[in-house]
């Protein structure tokens, strides 16, 4: 049978093929699977990425009030020891080694190692230091920290702001500051909720005017007699150091290494911040790695500690980074 006779089969039986078949758009359109509800991933990933920017914006805006709030804090601080350090009456503008004669023998073997001749006396210092702190009581537990800090010789005085990073990247502000006689230590987490502190008290007030005589290593000047500053032999290689500013008197002890540089200061005088309140504590430094800074040779490295009869407790470790001298011409 011929392909004609077949297809005149086929017509006359009514079966149509797909050649004669019309077409249409969805012969050419590839389905496309749409789910009744959305994937639960993407929904949860959708809904992290607006959780993590909006935790990321809350803590851009605590920071930036943080650091708001915390410098104009401290601004006030420095605006207060600016005002206090005016001179109560004209002092010496330069070292004159005549008023060594009185000292003790190590004494005048230290100002001889530190000072030049005619050296000007320092009236306000600033300074830059990098470190650690220690938060531990039963262990050891060290962040690091930055810190700058203002000094003033007339009147005693000085602003020291510090960030400490703590575990977690969590950073807190702490300001420790003597300032007209006034003594203040605050931490603050992100400069903005202030944890503890005291600022006022008489205990206060002495242990820091205590840490300015022995941070004197980096402004000696300021431990000359024609400063204010009284020295008492005690041996060979100890003498100690009594500084008195208003109300407050204290004395701390000096010790000197074989080259005649302070190698250690201590004090029974002050008092550690325990659970809120002023414990009297005997405390130390000690002194490393002496340089040339403006004519003066200054130590660069300190530790600090407490030194209860349990042993001794260090808490502080830093690094001078830089410092600037005021001074007359």
């Amino acid at each position: 049978m011929s392909n004609e006779q077949d297809g005149r089969e086929l017509a006359g039986s009514g079966v149509s093929t797909n050649e004669d078949a019309p077409q249409v758009l969805a012969d050419y359109v590839v389905p496309s699977y749409a789910p009744l509800r959305p994937n639960r991933l993407v929904v949860v990933l959708k809904w992290a990425k607006i959780v993590v920017f909006t935790l990321f914006a809350v803590a851009l805006v605590l920071g930036l009030w943080g650091h708001s709030r915390w410098t104009h804090a401290t601004n006030a601080r420095l605006a207060a020891l600016e005002a206090a350090t005016a001179p109560v009456k004209e002092r010496p503008e330069r070292y004159d080694e005549a008023e060594l004669a009185s000292l003790p023998p190590v004494v005048r073997r230290y100002f001889s190692k530190v000072l030049n001749p005619n050296q000007p006396i320092v009236r306000g210092l600033y300074m830059e230091q990098t470190g650690k702190m220690n938060r531990g009581t039963l262990t050891e537990q060290w962040e690091p920290f930055t810190a700058r800090q203002r000094v003033a010789t007339r009147r005693p005085g000085f602003v020291w702001d510090a960030s400490i990073v703590m575990a977690g990247g969590i950073t807190v502000r702490v300001v420790d500051a003597y300032v007209a006689g006034v003594g203040s230590l605050q931490p603050s987490v992100i400069g903005l909720f202030d944890i503890g502190g005291i600022e006022g008290t008489g205990e206060i007030a002495r242990g820091e005017l205590i840490r300015y005589v022995a941070e004197a290593v980096w402004y000696p000047t300021a431990l000359l007699p024609s400063q204010g500053a009284r020295w008492t032999p005690v041996d060979a290689q100890t003498a100690d150091a009594t500084l008195t500013d208003g109300p407050i008197t204290v004395t701390l002890r000096f010790v000197f290494n074989a080259d005649g540089l302070v190698e250690r200061i201590s004090s029974t005088e002050r008092s550690a911040l325990v659970d809120g309140a002023m414990v009297p504590t005997p405390w130390d430094v000690r002194l490393a790695q002496y340089q040339t800074h403006s004519g003066m040779l200054v130590p660069q490295e300190a530790e600090v500690a407490w030194t209860p009869p349990t042993g001794r407790m260090p808490y502080w470790r830093g690094k001078v980074e830089k410092l600037d001298y005021d001074m007359p011409r």
